[in-house]
């Protein structure tokens, strides 16, 4: 086995060798377009790790992995079209750059290539992998209207916030390494275990992004600090303050996120104190905390050589090792 670079190099290079020139270039181009602006590719790169944690190889896995990445980023185009986006990743968007209809038809086209990329795999694999990979996208869907809802809801519970954050964002990363691990023939028990520890890592990783929005050095968070509050979101530490916090301090925040003031340094300055004085930042450190525990202990629970699990241990302390 080798680290998670090596895969993500490994997957890159898969990636762009696949790209060249297709017709009608005004549909392919931006599905290109959006898989050239990068990401991380931890997603794909998980998936060929794991095939290679249960004995498989990861050119076996290799599609499996096209089709997590390619699914993710169909993902994203329409979250931007949704969102009004007009950046992703410092460039601009699909639906920007060419327009809005271009936008939908040319993600629809990658959720279809997506499941393509399923079909080189022997029958029983394959339906074991496109039953894991639908339920994903339903999730994931599913996930994304509940982040749409809770823009106009002012009843928004922290378990429900849990919920959307583990569709809309946990599932994939759990799906991405049972795919791998199915690819390898691992058993039900341990396809099992990995996904649980994707899904665990995903819901931490999404919260400490929540902490980090706020409390963040924006030097190594690579956003603006405080972007969160500017827009409004009903993030964990948001509904956090509201449940710890008394009614003062409820009715303030509530109406601290119904404006919207042209400098928003004061704002969001308030919002912080108010977060630090509820308790909600330190339960959320606590959540994240958590999260990345019950992460661990499923990673434990495989029936593998200590070597094997201490690559995808490491893994996960360097990613909840973001610098706050």
């Amino acid at each position: 086995m080798q680290s998670v670079s090596f895969y993500r190099d490994r997957f890159e290079e898969h990636l762009y060798s696949g790209m060249g020139t297709r017709e009608p270039r005004s549909l392919y181009d931006p599905m290109f377009y959006i898989l050239k602006l990068g990401g991380k590719r931890l997603r794909p790169a998980l998936t060929l790790l794991s095939s290679e944690l249960f004995g498989g190889t990861y050119s076996r896995a290799m599609d499996a992995a096209m089709a997590v990445e390619y699914f993710h980023n169909f993902s994203l185009i329409h979250d931007d079209i949704m969102d009004e986006a007009p950046l992703r990743r410092g460039k601009t968007t699909v639906h920007k750059k060419w327009d809005l209809n271009t936008g939908i038809l040319s993600g629809d086209a990658m959720l279809i290539e997506s499941y393509r990329f399923l079909e080189v795999y022997p029958p029983e694999v394959f339906r074991e992998l496109t039953r894991v990979f639908s339920e994903t996208a339903v999730q994931v869907c599913e996930g994304q209207q509940y982040d749409m809802d809770f823009e106009t809801r002012d009843d928004v519970t922290v378990p429900e916030y849990l919920r959307m954050i583990e569709y809309k964002t946990a599932v994939l990363v759990g799906a991405a390494v049972k795919m791998g691990a199915i690819t390898a023939g691992a058993s039900e028990g341990d396809q099992q275990k990995i996904y649980d520890f994707g899904l665990n890592l995903g819901i931490a990783f999404q919260l400490q992004d929540d902490y980090l929005d706020a409390f963040g050095d924006p030097k190594k968070f690579g956003k603006q600090v405080g972007g969160d509050i500017i827009e409004n979101k009903k993030t964990y530490l948001y509904l956090k303050a509201l449940e710890l916090g008394d009614d003062s301090q409820g009715r303030e925040l509530k109406d601290l996120f119904s404006i919207q003031p042209k400098k928003a340094d004061k704002k969001i300055d308030r919002v912080k104190e108010i977060y630090s004085q509820t308790g909600a930042t330190a339960d959320t450190k606590k959540a994240i905390s958590d999260y990345t525990a019950r992460a661990f202990s499923c990673l434990k629970a495989l029936d593998l050589p200590e070597e094997k699990k201490e690559i995808l241990m490491d893994f996960g302390k360097d990613l909840m090792g973001r610098k706050v």
